[in-house]
């Protein structure tokens, strides 16, 4: 399925309700809201807000195997990671190849790793995310994390990542960068490839092992959140070369 059909489907389906998630200040949060214009990240602008409703809305999207275009866009992430011209069975250790503790390409999370939260439950990039990040998670990231030194738990921490980057959408974390690029859904995208990217180096160049990917996951939401514009630039660097 391509990005444009998957969004297009989005676009116009039936999704969970993020609304209600950014409130207006009222009487008790003018101070508040004073100190944010001070020192605070900025608004996103009005213009982008339904898209960052989409953004959010999909995010809240579950996992159906019910629903075709779901199965879909799942056959097509293993089909663009792998570089496989075939597709593969909705459950089966192909999944686990990947990074699921699993069979079933929705069981990536072992106890000692933040959990996504249960409202945001996609396991791998949503569509919005797949495009850019193709060509970090292609040529570099998935063979160095299938290798047998690596001990990267790939689709563990694809969750996490897009964890982390919706919450700093839903945290206001992001608008200087939506409002300087009119765009929402590719920022998500840049930046998730960007944090995937920013792992991968430290976890290579500190050893990194799955009992200490919590530290590593800290670290990550952290400059997500304080430096996202950082990340972007080094994504930029990334993809020139």
């Amino acid at each position: 399925i391509s990005f444009t059909e998957a969004l297009q489907h989005f676009q116009s389906a039936e999704l969970p309700s993020s609304r209600g998630t950014a409130r207006a200040p009222g009487r008790r949060g003018i101070l508040a809201a004073l100190l944010r214009c001070l020192r605070g990240p900025p608004r996103l602008r009005p213009q982008l807000r339904g898209e960052r409703e989409l953004a959010l809305a999909m995010a809240r999207c579950a996992l159906d195997d019910s629903e075709r275009v779901h199965m879909r866009i799942l056959q097509t992430i293993y089909r663009q990671l792998t570089r496989s011209r075939l597709g593969c069975p909705r459950y089966g250790a192909h999944w686990e190849e990947l990074g699921f503790q699993g069979r079933t390409g929705s069981s990536p999370l072992p106890g000692d790793i933040p959990k996504i939260h249960p409202d945001l439950p996609w396991n791998l990039p949503v569509p919005s995310q797949l495009p850019q990040a193709l060509p970090v998670l292609q040529s570099q990231l998935l063979p160095w994390a299938c290798s047998s030194t690596s001990n990267f738990p790939f689709c563990i921490m694809s969750v996490n990542i897009t964890r982390i980057v919706i919450q700093a959408l839903q945290e206001e974390r992001l608008s200087r960068e939506c409002n300087r690029r009119q765009q929402v859904i590719a920022v998500l995208n840049d930046l998730y490839a960007a944090a995937f990217l920013r792992l991968s180096r430290l976890w290579e160049q500190q050893h990194g092992t799955v009992a200490s990917a919590g530290f590593f996951l800290k670290e990550l939401e952290l400059s997500t959140k304080k430096k996202p514009r950082q990340l972007l630039k080094s994504l930029e660097a990334y993809l020139s070369r």
